[in-house]
C-alpha cells in the first residue's frame, strides 16, 4: 500500500491499514495531541481504529505544540 504522508510517499506492506494502526507505526505511543486529515477531510478520533486507508489516499497528520 503506498499513502502520501506530510507530502512524503511511504509503501506499506499490508493490506488493511486503519488510521490507528498507521499512527501506531508512525508516532509510536504518543497519540495526544494530533489531528488527522484524509484526503482533507479531517477524521474523528475516535473512527480512527474503523477508518480504513486506501492505497494512494493523502494523509496529513499533525502534532500540537506549545510556544510562547
Amino acid at each position: 500500500m503506498e499513502l502520501q504522508i506530510n507530502n512524503q510517499t511511504k509503501t506499506y506492506q499490508v493490506a488493511k491499514l486503519s488510521i490507528q494502526d498507521l499512527l501506531e507505526i508512525e508516532k509510536s505511543d504518543n497519540l495526544t495531541g494530533i489531528a488527522v486529515a484524509v484526503n482533507q477531510l479531517v477524521i474523528p478520533k475516535d473512527l480512527w481504529a474503523t477508518h480504513f486507508l486506501q492505497s494512494g489516499s493523502s494523509i496529513l497528520i499533525i502534532t500540537a505544540t506549545q510556544g510562547g
